[in-house]
Order: structure tokens, then C-alpha cells, then sequence
């Protein structure tokens, strides 16, 4: 079933049917006219040659998306909001996971790049600087998301994770918390060491002693176990704290569920902040206290950025977004 045969069904030009089934402006076609379009070509089951598509216009209208792990509600949200973004602007996001894999994450991006996406959207794993260098030298359009690397002049969107951290610590103080931990990743990613820096940053400005063991870095694939140790040395042991900063959402959850085993009163004997959000924190039976990521806001920003790259029209952007301290019971 071709253009041409809607065309003489609808009693309209073939370029007229082309104009309306590739979702452009329809200007001053009639609605009706436009629907009648669509409806027939629905009728004779017409689907559009992609192939020839991309040959005439050098785009597969395609957007390939790596993300650090899809199963993280963080993730998996930023997601779908770069999925509608694109959708809007008729380009489909194709999008894999790369587990925090340097391997797997190469592997993801070899794969988008031989399906002839137009651009990319990446949140890098550690260490994966070579990988955005390749992209760079190469002039492909890409936008690094949540994560970037300071050191490459690269197009990014992420949040301001120093201040959001900052921030956490400011308001543990001014709840009256004096001897404040936090658990994170053991890492080089400079979204976790921003964190601990804020964290740290926090503690100075207010006067507030740092106490080296009252910071907890993390393996990321081994926490589940680390984690439990790490709490009890934090809250069990003499001089222990009263406040806690997690660095992620899944820290977050998994140290929740061992304070509870430890009977912890929160916020009475421990006051507690995540970064993120997670519905987990609504059923904590303090609601956390959390630092929100404008997700809505860096995922259309990183759409247009990168749309605006595959059209050679877009301005080089590197862009930091304040984060949104949601203040609740567990720092009450």
C-alpha cells in the first residue's frame, strides 16, 4: 500500500498525504481532512517506508539511551521522560542498561551506533572517559545526563550535587544534629564525589567537627552486605551519630531496612536524608526526608539539546540544576 493509493482514495495529492502521515505542522489543513487522512491510511493498513525515510532525509529519527540501571527508580523515570520528550518531537528512544559496566556500556553504545541512531543520551559509568572521547572525536551528537565528566567539554545536564549535599547537611544542623554520618559509593563518578564534598564542605562552614569514621564509602557491588556493618558502626558504637545522609535512594532502602532490625528510633535517635526519591520512603513509617532531582526538567533539557545537535543548530550547553531539599518526618 503506497502514498499514492490514500491519495486517490481521499481524493488528495500524494504530497498532501505524505505532509500529514509524517506528523508535520498541518498549518492551514482542514482537521477533518487531516483525520480523514489518517483513518484511511489506518483502513488499508499503510506503513510508512522508514528505510526510504532515512535515505532522503539522513535520520532513522531514532535516539539511542544508556542508562546506569534501569531498575532504579531514578532511572527508570528519567526514562520515561526522555521517551515522551523524544515522542513529541516524533523521534522514538531505543534505550539499554549498562549495570555500571565499562564493558556493557561500550558494548550499548557500538550497538545504537551500527542501528543509525541520530544521537545519543548517556549517563557514563566510572572510568568510561575514553568511550565519551571516541563520541567526541567523532562529532556524533550526544548529551551526557546526571553524570559528566568535568575535565571533557562535552554537552551535559545534571544536578548541582555540591549544593544539593550542602544543602542536607545545613538543614540536619539547623534540626539541631551535631555528629552527622553519611553512606556512599566508594567512587571516581564525579556526581558521588560531589556529594561527599558537599557533605564535608557543609561541616566546615558551620564549625562542626568531621569525623573521618562517621564517612562511609561503599563498594556499589557489594553494599548489600557492607552496609549493614557500616550502620552498626555508625549508630551502635560509643560517640555514634545522630544524623544520616545517604548518597542514593538504593542505600537509602537497604540501610532502612537494618536500622529497623536494630530498633533505631527515627527521627528521635537518628535523623535521616536520601538523595532521591523512591514511593519506598512513603512507607517508612517516618517518611525520609529527600533530595529531589528536577527529573522533568533535566530530561527535556537533554532531549533538546541533543535534538537541536542532530540538527546542527544547537549551542553547546553544559548545565548544573539546583536540586529540592523535601523536608518530612525523618528529620522532624
Amino acid at each position: 500500500m503506497s502514498l499514492k493509493d490514500i491519495a486517490n482514495k481521499v481524493g488528495v495529492s500524494t504530497a498532501l498525504v505524505s505532509y500529514v502521515l509524517n506528523n508535520q505542522k498541518e498549518g492551514r489543513i482542514r482537521k477533518e481532512v487531516a483525520q480523514k487522512i489518517r483513518d484511511t491510511a489506518k483502513q488499508l493498513n499503510y506503513r510508512a517506508n522508514l528505510t526510504a525515510r532515512s535515505l532522503k532525509t539522513n535520520k532513522t529519527f531514532t535516539i539511542g539511551l544508556v542508562v546506569a540501571d534501569i531498575s532504579n527508580p531514578f532511572f527508570s523515570a528519567l526514562a520515561r521522560i526522555i521517551e515522551d520528550a523524544a515522542d513529541r518531537e516524533n523521534y522514538t528512544v531505543i534505550f539499554g542498561s549498562s549495570d555500571e559496566s565499562l564493558k556493557k556500556s561500550a558494548k550499548l553504545i557500538e550497538t545504537f551506533l551500527d542501528r543509525q541512531v541520530d544521537g545519543l543520551i548517556i549517563s557514563p559509568p566510572e572510568n568510561s572517559e575514553q568511550q565519551v572521547e571516541s563520541l567526541m572525536k567523532e562529532n556524533f551528537p550526544f548529551v551526557l545526563i546526571d553524570r559528566y565528566f568535568p575535565g571533557l567539554r562535552t554537552n551535559y545536564v545534571a544536578i548541582d550535587n555540591h549544593q544539593a549535599a550542602h544543602e542536607a547537611v545545613k538543614h540536619f544542623i539547623e534540626k539541631g544534629r551535631k555528629k552527622i554520618g553519611m553512606i556512599t559509593y566508594r567512587s571516581s563518578i564525579f556526581t558521588i564525589s560531589e556529594r561527599t564534598r558537599g557533605y564535608q564542605t557543609a561541616l566546615e562552614e558551620a564549625g562542626v567537627s568531621f569525623e573521618k569514621k562517621w564517612l562511609k564509602e561503599l563498594n556499589a557491588e557489594d553494599f548489600g552486605n557492607s552496609i549493614k556493618r557500616a550502620i552498626e558502626e555508625l549508630v551502635k558504637r560509643p560517640g555514634g551519630i545522630d544524623a544520616l545522609l545517604f548518597g542514593s535512594n538504593t542505600l537509602a532502602i537497604a540501610g532502612l531496612k537494618h536500622l529497623n532490625t536494630l530498633g533505631i528510633k527515627v527521627p528521635r535517635e537518628l535523623a535521616i536524608i536520601s538523595f532521591d526519591e523512591t514511593e519506598a520512603f512513603d512507607l517508612f513509617y517516618a517518611p525520609i526526608t529527600f533530595i529531589k532531582q528536577p527529573l522533568q526538567e533535566m530530561g527535556e533539557i537533554a532531549t533538546r539539546i541533543l535534538l537541536q545537535h542532530i540538527c546542527k543548530k544547537g549551542e553547546f550547553t553544559q548545565l548544573n540544576i539546583p536540586a529540592k531539599l523535601i523536608s518530612r518526618e525523618s528529620t522532624a
